[in-house]
């Protein structure tokens, strides 16, 4: 190793994760691997000022620096000079040219990741240390972050690996009374080509209203998750109706954390909301289209695998983690749906039935056999 590499050199060091809240958080177990690297050294955290409430609390973090999705100059110059050479060692979690760029005004060196092939070429490279190429199919997004310190690894270090959940705060007035048990579910993603269907939803809930189950809708404060749960709660029966609590846009992520903590099980789709419940060892079950399990599945908390699930199964479980595939020979094809857009349907989360969902939650309760496997 280089002696600029030398990890007793860093003192302070700047972790950079310019994207969105499930990016966000799975980059906790970076944070834990760096502190055991450097116990002695002060980690700040720039990234998204939407993004880094899912990181409030996190004991390991000296200061965590937010950054607009589109700063104007004045907001780019005052970060810039807040983070100028301030810091020993810039990890760069991102591919993009403005995760780059903060990494190159923030320290003299810097690692980051890289899309796959042009490790060897580029600007990027050229002011790199180390780089790692991100591999959607075969390369777990926890793991890809995590070899981004492997140049400074010079004795043992843990195995296993945990997403931290924001600190929890106080569970809502509604759910004060723990002897009831709710379901908690996330049918709102960012984008349309990861929706699952309205009516797939409504059989869902009807279920578990049967069931004598509370269940807890969640989801963001946008009017488009909002619109979504109201097409969900119209078409309930008066009975599912009265089980249902739509907490859209009512909690925090501190608060959130807390509802999933002490749910029964949670139901989601692709979203960061699934890495939540997942990282807050409630029994998840996440709904996989387009996106490869392999490289953005929810982690199960104490795995020490590079690699937990299979790339396709039309379920799979690990740990408090089970997966769902929808059905087709092209799953999963990391498009954005069918046509490729933010906002295309997705034939493979359409034709992913609310009776497979049923049966894997009977599956994690009732160990009946599963009648679908890998």
């Amino acid at each position: 190793m280089n002696s600029s590499l030398n990890a007793a050199s860093f003192k302070k060091i700047l972790i950079i994760s310019t994207r969105q809240i499930g990016d966000t958080l799975i980059t906790t177990p970076l944070i834990d691997r760096t502190h055991e690297i450097w116990p002695l050294a002060k980690i700040d955290f720039l990234g998204f000022e939407n993004a880094i409430g899912i990181l409030k609390g996190n004991p390991l973090l000296n200061e965590i620096i937010p950054s607009s999705k589109k700063p104007g100059l004045k907001e780019y110059w005052q970060l810039l000079k807040k983070i100028f050479f301030q810091y020993d060692l810039a990890i760069i979690t991102q591919p993009s040219d403005r995760a780059y760029l903060y990494g190159l005004f923030a320290a003299s060196v810097r690692v980051g990741v890289c899309h796959k092939g042009k490790e060897d070429r580029g600007w990027k490279k050229w002011l790199s240390k180390h780089q790692v190429p991100i591999d959607y199919f075969s390369q777990h997004v926890v793991t890809e972050k995590l070899k981004l310190l492997d140049p400074f690894i010079t004795q043992g270090v843990s195995r296993t690996i945990n997403i931290t959940p924001p600190r929890f705060e106080a569970l809502p007035i509604e759910l004060h009374d723990s002897s009831n048990q709710y379901i908690v579910i996330h049918p709102s993603p960012l984008n349309d080509y990861k929706c699952w269907p309205v009516a797939s939803w409504v059989q869902l809930i009807e279920y578990f209203a049967s069931q004598q189950l509370l269940v807890v809708m969640s989801g963001g404060p946008d009017q488009k998750d909002h619109a979504l749960a109201q097409k969900i709660l119209l078409q309930l029966s008066q009975n599912a109706a009265q089980m249902t609590l739509d907490m859209t846009g009512k909690l925090s992520f501190g608060e959130l954390a807390n509802v999933l903590h002490h749910a029964k099980a949670y139901i989601g789709v692709d979203t960061a909301i699934t890495h939540l419940a997942a990282a807050c060892k409630t029994p998840t079950i996440a709904l996989f289209g387009a996106t490869p399990p392999t490289n953005f599945g929810p982690w199960p908390n104490g795995s020490s695998s590079a690699q937990p699930y299979a790339l396709r199964a039309l379920y799979q479980t690990v740990g408090n983690v089970t997966i769902l595939q929808g059905p087709g020979e092209c799953v999963p094809c990391r498009k954005a749906g069918c046509d490729d857009t933010a906002n295309s349907r997705s034939l493979c989360l359409e034709e992913l039935e609310s009776k497979r969902v049923i049966q894997a939650y009977e599956i994690i309760f009732q160990k009946i056999i599963p009648l679908v496997h890998i």
